[in-house]
């Protein structure tokens, strides 16, 4: 045969790879730690799976997309090139519209999310993704994702995200910080604020409980409507 390999082979023991294995009951999320984290718009909890190493830089409105305490709790601590992580909310609930400096990619995994982003006129579109759909953001594309999911507002619903690059940078637009600094969330006290560590099933979580949801995400929805 005159095939060869060119990539090296890599040899690894079980428990090297225990180390690479993250249990989904055995997460630990984190509902704090981004600018918007307290707005009643944006409330979630974010669950660091893969990666998501600290930023060299968090300051001046850079941070990691799940927040400074999150970044820390990765179940896989890796830079390989990507990240991965969920997000849960309750309906009505998604972060305000941000950027990322590398590609970032959903999968929606229960319910119904609403992947929005800025069009070059100022305007909203979106893509409504059922269970298993995927939509691949761009880097500099500005975005967000809600919960859209019909039915009960106590019921959360669950997104998974993959990010590119080792130390992945994000940051909210101008519109949404201006949004935040006029509900007074960019205070001193605000920051101070300590983000919860909540399990895997939020809903029994203490303190967790569903409020009504609002429509204030730092940018006006366009009316064009969109489909799947």
């Amino acid at each position: 045969m005159s095939f060869e390999e060119t990539i090296p082979r890599k040899y690894f023991t079980r428990k090297e790879m225990s180390k690479r294995v993250a249990r989904f009951s055995a997460l630990k999320g984190s509902d704090g730690g981004l600018p918007d984290s307290y707005h009643p718009s944006a409330e979630r909890i974010l669950y660091n799976v893969i990666g998501f190493q600290p930023p060299p830089r968090e300051v001046d409105g850079l941070q990691s997309p799940v927040g400074a305490k999150a970044a820390r709790m990765a179940a896989i601590k890796i830079r390989e090139g990507f990240n991965l992580g969920f997000c849960r909310a309750l309906p009505g609930k998604g972060p305000m519209m941000h950027n990322h400096d590398t590609n970032e990619t959903f999968v929606c995994i229960s319910g119904t999310w609403r992947a929005s982003w800025e069009q070059r006129n100022g305007k909203i579109d979106y893509f409504d993704l059922e269970p298993l759909d995927v939509i691949s953001f761009p880097p500099g594309c500005i975005r967000r994702f809600e919960n859209v999911s019909k039915g009960s507002k106590r019921a959360y619903a669950t997104l998974m995200f993959v990010i590119a690059g080792d130390q992945p940078q994000a940051e909210f637009s101008n519109e949404a910080m201006a949004v935040l600094e006029a509900a007074g969330l960019l205070t001193g006290a605000a920051a101070a604020r300590k983000a919860r560590t909540l399990s895997t099933n939020p809903v029994s979580a203490k303190g967790v409980t569903a409020r009504k949801p609002t429509t204030a995400v730092g940018k006006k929805v366009g009316t064009r409507k969109a489909g799947k």
